[in-house]
């Protein structure tokens, strides 16, 4: 009888183990996986949802605040794509490289600014040092629509050159409203 009361428990803790197992690989997976959150607002949801777990009312109004700040966000969003004419289709990133004070992370953008669209690739040097965290572009390869104008050929290749993306969305925003502007003025006199 104690052979099959050990059997029993051993078939069940290998029965855990490969669950166990499967889901460390599915979280692997979801880590490599397109993610629209930072790590610190992953954090909060986690220790949010511990808190619900646990039964407590804190739970319930950490919630609250979590609706209100995803709402707060989204209607920031809303209005820089309004302000600035730019829209993220899809966003992925995938961890290149992690030690403990310096990770590379690649990033793949695409979007449309107006009636221009976009594509992003690049890699972000994040290096944590003791008070401060400092994050270098590299690698940047940026795909227009447009690209048959001379002018956004040589400021593309020379935003790629540079790795300077702040630059490339501003110069992006105007240059698109502009382009539009000319498209439908043309249109009016065809």
């Amino acid at each position: 009888m104690d052979n099959s009361i050990c059997q029993v428990y051993e078939d069940e803790i290998q029965s855990l183990e490969e669950e166990i197992k499967l889901l460390a690989e599915k979280y692997e997976d979801s880590q490599q996986e397109s993610t629209f959150f930072s790590d610190e607002e992953i954090l909060m949801s986690i220790k949010s949802f511990q808190r619900e777990f646990r039964g407590g009312s804190k739970g319930h109004e950490s919630l609250s605040d979590l609706k209100a700040q995803l709402e707060s966000l989204e209607t920031d969003l809303s209005f820089l794509m309004k302000f600035t004419g730019i829209q993220f289709t899809s966003h992925s990133k995938k961890t290149v490289e992690k030690t403990r004070n310096r990770t590379v992370r690649k990033h793949r953008l695409s979007g449309n600014c107006h009636s221009l669209s976009f594509q992003l690739e690049f890699q972000l040097l994040e290096m944590q040092n003791k008070e401060s965290v400092s994050a270098v572009i590299s690698d940047l390869s940026i795909i227009m629509e447009s690209r048959e104008d001379s002018d956004v050929s040589k400021f593309v290749s020379s935003t790629e050159e540079h790795g300077n993306l702040l630059t490339f969305f501003r110069s992006l925003s105007s240059y698109a409203e502009w382009y539009e502007h000319r498209r439908c003025t043309f249109l009016h006199f065809k």
